[in-house]
């Protein structure tokens, strides 16, 4: 058995991981992809204080690296199921089961999708949610991103670089990003920006090749090689159905992190809070570690 088991290796559990193996307690860290969290598929990185700008893999990395220098045991498993009610909990992943005094759940955010005819059956056929994974696949083509925020605009930077016209399709009248990007997005030439647009549906063959748009009505039909769905976050937090979640399936928890179960913390994007930034998941996870310790010693 562990002291403490951290779900998730993005930002939030990372941080949490440092401050507790600083604190001298054992503890297990899993995740089912890769460290790092959104953070390690974002471009570039420019509001973490003391780095002017970063790409989003190497300040992954450097999360990384800096758990391993603590000795930090991260286990890429999937976790399944919990049991969060019972002493010790346990956490049972795609190949054993753990247990341990306490838990700090810091899965983070998915990515939303449009739910329009064609998603699903193109997604990895030219549907994409990660520019920067996918973007060589489209370099010297035309292609479409769909979102409003900060990465959709983030996505559309990085795209005009390789791509010859980048198609920007928003449903509103005005973007909700920072002015920085909205600026540098305007000034791209090769951008072109669709206000109050829908996409409607996604065509292709054995790829896409060409979306149906529809602005108030009229419907028109883009050719287009790949398409970028940039619509926001939502989480995914159905396995901890004993914790108090809000109606947008965020779990509750305050500044403390903790939640309605003792010795079980929350951290990161997936709690309930006002910005969802990597600096605010950092700051979680450094509180729901402090507060996992002290839980531990008393």
């Amino acid at each position: 058995m562990t002291d403490f088991i951290i779900i998730g290796a993005g930002p939030a559990g990372i941080t949490a991981a440092i401050y507790a193996l600083r604190a001298g307690i054992s503890i297990i860290v899993f995740d089912g992809n890769l460290y790092g969290g959104q953070a390690a598929i974002t471009s570039q990185i420019e509001n973490y204080p003391a780095i002017l700008s970063i790409s989003g893999a190497a300040f992954a990395q450097k999360l990384y690296e800096q758990a391993k220098e603590f000795h930090a045991d991260i286990k890429f498993e999937k976790v399944i199921s919990v049991n969060l009610l019972d002493n010790p909990k346990t956490v049972t992943t795609t190949k054993n089961t753990y247990s341990a005094k306490t838990i700090l759940i810091a899965t983070g955010v998915k990515r939303r999708t449009l739910n329009c005819e064609g998603e699903k059956e193109f997604t990895g056929k030219g549907v994409s949610y990660c520019a920067t994974c996918d973007g060589a696949f489209f370099r010297n083509k035309e292609v479409m991103i769909v979102g409003g925020g900060n990465t959709a605009l983030e996505d559309a930077l990085f795209l005009s670089n390789q791509c010859q016209k980048v198609t920007l399709v928003h449903r509103r009248n005005r973007f909700r990003a920072e002015k920085t990007l909205i600026d540098a997005v305007l000034a791209r030439k090769n951008i072109n920006i669709l206000y109050d647009t829908q996409v409607v549906k996604i065509n292709g063959n054995q790829t896409v090749t060409s979306a149906e748009i529809s602005n108030k009505g009229q419907k028109v039909t883009m050719p287009i090689s790949g398409i970028f769905i940039a619509i926001g976050y939502e989480p995914d937090n159905a396995m901890f159905s004993d914790l108090e979640i809000n109606a947008e399936g965020y779990i509750v928890a305050d500044e403390s992190c903790c939640t309605n179960l003792k010795g079980v913390f929350v951290a990161g994007d997936t709690r309930t809070k006002p910005l969802r930034q990597i600096v605010t998941a950092c700051a979680d996870g450094a509180v729901a570690a402090v507060n996992a310790v002290s839980y531990l010693l008393s």
